[in-house]
């Protein structure tokens, strides 16, 4: 007991005076010691692993200020993440989230006829655990779980929880047909509505060897989003999707990447009392790269069948597949497509701006929607920012959106919102 309270005491003392930190390493004298350092100092193979964000979106956490390393220098363990808290305020018509989707623009609800609306939220603070190491069999590895406080009633909800080696992922991380870097900054944490971002439970390899190239393929769990009637009902998956990706990087932090996904989607025939199958699939082709140093680019299309559980908007809506308007018992996917371009430019280290446009659209077919003339048929969404690092760990930033809701009678809503953030990362 006594071990474990100077151990904790020592922990708290690097939190306390991270300063002094920096200049020294705290070693505990006994077998199978372990060493507090801070993310300056140790093996630097170590600390690379660790500060890798080849794949992490602005939203996820940069590596963690003190590590607990073995004596040999060839495992580091990071605790780490963020407290975040944004104030946000909608005025002449409002979001009905603490997201900023256009596809939840209100349409007039005889209920609440508010057009104003005032919110603040801290449930994206965000909390992580993070191995690293280098073996002769495994190479790098990495072992990594994250998440915020979004779960029911603010309860702790994973994000992420992964293990990492020779190129492969097992566990659960964002989907192979994601391109996280190539996501633009923004304080809101669902970003462009056009944009696919999604988690999955996976079994991926990305093949790295070539020069400039990554080629990846997973196995990825089902996550089917649909509308149903008493005719159908979608239950039982028989089938994982299935992801590919290429990408091509150069000058680090550029890169192009194309991407497709495969979904066999199983429904339930009320009428036939059979299991039906639907197929979807995406096509995706995103980048991110710097025009000059200050200014960098970002942009992604993209378009397919059954992919609404990964689209920006269309992820609102339920719509991996409908109702056959024409037959009953019957189920369909709509084409759908989403899209955006974005600029970020960088005054100096600790201060840039970003502006983003994005547009979701989702298509009619065999008649859909038949009995709901309001229901969403465009989305478009603009944000303008800048944030300021006031130090190494401490961030501020403003943010105006501006969202378009349009339905499949040609009417248009729209909304307005101010953020600000505080986030302090640890």
């Amino acid at each position: 007991m006594k071990k474990i309270l100077f151990r904790a005491a020592l922990l708290l003392t690097l939190f306390a005076y991270p300063d002094s930190s920096r200049a020294q390493k705290v070693v505990i004298d006994e077998p199978n010691s372990i060493f507090f350092i801070s993310s300056e100092q140790g093996n630097g193979t170590i600390i690379n692993i660790m500060n890798n964000r080849e794949q992490m979106r602005f939203h996820d956490p940069k590596a963690p200020r003190f590590l607990l390393t073995d004596q040999k220098g060839k495992f580091a363990l990071g605790l780490g993440g963020y407290v975040r808290t944004t104030a946000e305020y909608d005025w002449n018509g409002i979001v009905r989230n603490i997201d900023f989707y256009p596809a939840l623009i209100s349409q007039g609800d005889k209920a609440d006829f508010a057009r104003r609306q005032f919110q603040m939220d801290a449930t994206t603070s965000t909390l992580f655990l993070k191995l690293v190491g280098h073996t002769r069999h495994l190479g790098d590895f990495v072992v990594y779980t994250a998440g915020n406080f979004r779960g029911t009633g603010r309860a702790f909800k994973l994000h992420n929880a992964y293990i990492q080696f020779l190129g492969f992922t097992i566990g659960y991380n964002y989907g192979l047909f994601t391109d996280a870097a190539a996501l633009p900054p923004t304080i809101d944490f669902a970003g462009p509505n056009g944009s696919v971002f999604y988690r999955t439970t996976q079994l991926s390899y990305v093949f790295d060897k070539v020069k400039h190239w990554k080629i990846g393929v997973s196995m990825e769990m089902p996550q089917i989003n649909a509308t149903t009637d008493s005719y159908t009902a979608v239950n039982t998956q028989r089938m994982p999707d299935f992801a590919l990706s290429a990408g091509y990087s150069w000058n680090g932090g550029n890169h192009v990447k194309l991407g497709g996904i495969l979904r066999n989607l199983t429904y339930q025939n009320r009428v036939s009392e059979k299991a039906c199958n639907l197929t979807g699939f995406g096509v995706q082709a995103s980048t991110t790269f710097h025009l000059t140093p200050q200014l960098q680019m970002y942009g992604q299309f993209n378009y397919g069948r059954g992919i609404g559980s990964f689209l920006g908007d269309i992820s609102c809506l339920n719509a991996d597949a409908v109702p056959h308007p024409q037959e009953e018992g019957k189920m369909q996917t709509l084409p759908m497509l989403g899209w955006y371009a974005s600029a970020q430019y960088n005054f100096c280290p600790a201060f840039f701006v970003s502006a983003t446009y994005s547009l979701c659209r989702l298509y009619s077919e065999n008649g859909y929607p038949s009995t709901q003339p309001l229901a969403y048929r465009k989305g478009q969404y603009l944000a303008t920012n800048a944030f300021c690092n006031i130090n190494s760990n401490l961030q501020v930033g403003v943010e105006y959106l501006r969202g378009w809701r349009a339905d499949f009678q040609y009417r248009t809503r729209h909304a307005n919102r101010i953020n600000l953030l505080v986030q302090y990362s640890f």
